[in-house]
């Protein structure tokens, strides 16, 4: 345990982290006053951090000039390398700068979202960095009527108001369809993702592939998910239900595409023998799967720590023009993949 002789420098939520013996994210929630943290893991980060010097650093940062030198930091879970590859890149690159982060959760609910975006900016935080947010048009506006600074991951704004960072969405789904029709494939099943533009840009990068091969899209084929592994194998089930299932399924995120999987296996089929599947994001949990995935990459910590650079750079100029950057994505042929099962 530390005590109040270590040597004077600025303590980090990692390194109460380290010696509570608990994630990063454990101690944003505690310092944070969330909820759902159990009552000895809080009394023991509290007790760790006031220990170290912590709490009374951030006090006295917020009071010398407002400069807390913490970012909040809004995701839709903890249960993907999605995020945990995003996250780890705006820490790395915030940690160069001496900024710590405050981590919250939405689950993809709408209330949350729009309840955290204001909570971070009345809060302690200098700034704010949305992960693949879902409805930014109602707490946008308010952001910037506080001049709050603040940047988007994975999700455009439709206003070119914001600072965005994305994918090639539209190109990467357009080059893991294509990939498959050249295969010989040409009923393939997707499975889409929610209200995300991200979501749109990949269908309809999808949609594009199709017409180019001269196959007309059919909606019978095209279920509905939600970017959770549940809804990929709900949807696969859907898929495998029809009279004439696809011969390939193509999950708008790779865990969709792990539920995919999984309702495959468990419905007597191999994949890719019988049906090839195929993802986004390129998590690395995609590469330890039985098969390997075939997805699309997204180079997510990349795309974070660039996030966290707009970030630093509007803190010292408010005023520059909003940027819109979008970083390219690279089709990442596994084992997932084969030509269709000749009748």
């Amino acid at each position: 345990m530390a005590d109040n002789n270590m040597p004077h420098r600025n303590i980090t939520i990692l390194d109460v982290a380290r010696e509570a013996g608990v994630s990063y994210s454990t101690v944003s929630r505690v310092l944070n006053g969330y909820e759902f943290v159990k009552e000895t893991t809080r009394e023991r980060v509290l007790e760790v951090a006031d220990k170290m010097g912590y709490v009374a650093n951030l006090q006295a940062r917020s009071l010398a000039g407002g400069h807390s030198q913490i970012v909040g930091i809004l995701v839709p879970g903890l249960d993907s390398g999605y995020v945990g590859e995003i996250v780890t890149g705006i820490d790395t690159e915030l940690g160069k700068a001496d900024y710590e982060i405050m981590l919250y959760t939405t689950h993809r609910k709408r209330g949350k979202e729009s309840k955290f975006a204001n909570l971070i900016a009345g809060g302690l935080s200098e700034g704010l960095i949305l992960v693949a947010p879902l409805i930014i048009d109602t707490y946008i506006e308010a952001l910037q009527a506080k001049q709050f600074p603040y940047v988007i991951i994975d999700q455009a704004d439709e206003t070119n108001t914001s600072d965005v960072i994305e994918a090639t969405n539209l190109q990467g789904a357009y080059e893991i369809t294509k990939h498959l029709l050249e295969l010989g494939h040409k009923r393939i099943g997707y499975i889409q993702g929610d209200r995300a533009t991200s979501a749109i840009d990949r269908f309809n990068g999808y949609k594009s592939a199709l017409g180019d091969f001269g196959i007309p899209l059919d909606e019978q084929i095209v279920v509905q998910g939600n970017f959770w592994r549940s809804s990929g194998y709900q949807g696969t089930l859907e898929l495998l239900e029809l009279g004439t299932p696809p011969t390939a399924i193509f999950a708008a995120n790779d865990l969709m595409a792990f539920g995919a999987l999984e309702a495959i296996t468990e419905r007597g089929l191999n994949v890719p023998a019988d049906i090839s599947v195929v993802g986004f994001d390129d998590i690395s949990q995609s590469s330890l799967t039985m098969p390997k995935l075939t997805t699309v990459r997204q180079p997510l910590n990349k795309m974070g720590r660039m996030a966290a650079r707009l970030l630093l750079e509007r803190f010292e100029n408010p005023d520059v023009t909003p940027r819109h950057i979008a970083v390219d994505t690279q089709l990442i042929v596994r084992e997932s993949t084969a030509p269709p099962r000749q009748p």
